[in-house]
């Protein structure tokens, strides 16, 4: 690293804590108002999670606060700065954007503290940036290393073909993906997604994540896409593309992944279309895995059920190692309880306790923010510690789900 904050700016960051807490989320704001005004800048970022109701910038405020009160500790960050640097990895991030996010950072301190933003305040926080870039940067370029060495590996966009292309349920729609070059493909750990490069007509320059919903592979991926009522992506991708679409997608990324090795019963607990990177861990683990494993899903209805008919096919040949419970919350006159689903309504933290093994096992929790938030609570409330339970929601990642 070839940066070190000084005593004096160290001071500094420490006693702007009180600052962050109360003006963060308006210097994030303005912070991303700043970069979008560079077109360049601007296409480097999947802006879905904008648009969730500020849902980054609160995330991006969040993750400045919790720096500046660790900034004489920063290996407590250190399951954060693996989480943004694999989301950079996925985006193409390279050491030449890092000065723009700087003038961004700085410039927005500047515009909502206005004269309180001494020279003294910004050298400071402007030293602090780049202790935390060069981090970035040198894992990243780790990263970046790594994929480029590995079997069926490739850094930057590369080019692959729709093979084949299936409807899961009447809002999920899967898509296999092969290398347009022909070649191998990078073996995704199960759990990480793809991020995809897409122009489409009249929006140029999307940039979306996807779990990988299959097994590792040699030779292909495969990915199932919700359709979003407002979603430019989903809505392209249901509609539009078909086999021989010629999609654009960075390596497997992501920190959300499945133990390599089994040492505790696995927990796997998804809902609604959460259940994609699950499902790939699901299938990785194998016929016979070591510990049971639990596949815990919960869906509206056999509507918007995807993928129940792999998961347990899976179980059923995994001699009684895997066991899938299927929760409808509304099932519809033609599900058919122990055959479609299992249990009507919600997972409650009373089913837990009554048939998952709870602090003895590992937790696994993918799906919608408020349904996360029942989970983990639940969990916690139980006595499963935070070191058991991960998480992984499609937006910006919520550091308080489990703290």
């Amino acid at each position: 690293m070839s940066r070190q904050l000084s005593e004096g700016a160290l001071g500094v960051v420490k006693a702007t804590i009180p600052v962050i807490e109360a003006h963060g989320l308006a210097i994030t704001q303005r912070m991303y108002q700043r970069m979008f005004a560079d077109p360049a800048i601007r296409a480097l970022f999947n802006h879905s999670h904008q648009g969730d109701g500020g849902a980054q910038p609160r995330a991006l405020a969040a993750a400045v606060l919790a720096y500046a009160q660790n900034i004489d500790n920063l290996g407590a960050l250190s399951g954060a700065v693996e989480r943004i640097a694999q989301r950079h990895a996925g985006l193409n991030i390279l050491p030449e954007h890092y000065p723009a996010v700087a003038e961004a950072l700085l410039g927005a301190i500047k515009d909502v503290l206005g004269e309180a933003a001494t020279p003294g305040i910004l050298a400071a926080w402007g030293e602090a940036y780049w202790l935390l870039a060069d981090i970035l940067i040198a894992r990243e370029a780790a990263i970046y290393e790594r994929h480029a060495a590995a079997p069926g590996g490739w850094t930057g966009w590369r080019d692959f073909l729709v093979v084949e292309k299936r409807r899961e349920s009447d809002v999920v729609t899967s898509f296999v993906l092969k290398p347009a070059d022909g070649g191998a493909v990078l073996r995704h750990r199960p759990g990480q997604h793809l991020t995809f490069a897409l122009d489409l007509p009249g929006r140029p320059g999307l940039r979306r994540n996807y779990s990988v919903s299959s097994a590792p592979a040699d030779d292909h991926y495969r990915i199932s896409v919700k359709r979003e009522p407002q979603g430019a992506a989903s809505n392209w991708l249901h509609d539009e593309a078909k086999v021989g679409t010629t999609l654009r997608t960075a390596v497997p990324a992501g920190e959300f992944v499945a133990p390599e090795t089994l040492e505790r019963p696995l927990v796997l607990v998804s809902g609604g279309v959460g259940v994609t990177p699950l499902l790939s861990m699901l299938a990785a683990v194998g016929p016979s895995p070591v510990h049971p494993v639990h596949f815990v899903h919960a869906a509206l209805s056999g509507a918007t059920h995807a993928l129940g008919a792999e998961a347990r096919a899976l179980a059923a040949s995994s001699g009684g190692a895997v066991k899938v419970t299927t929760f409808y919350e509304a099932p519809r006159a033609t599900d058919v309880r122990g055959e479609a689903y299992d249990e009507t309504g919600r997972v409650t933290a009373d089913w837990l306790a009554a048939h998952t093994p709870l602090s003895a096992a590992d937790y696994y929790l993918c799906g919608p923010r408020p349904f996360l938030r029942a989970i983990a609570q639940a969990l916690r409330e139980l006595g499963v510690p935070s070191s058991q339970i991960r998480y992984e929601f499609f937006g910006p990642t919520d550091e308080l789900l489990v703290a």
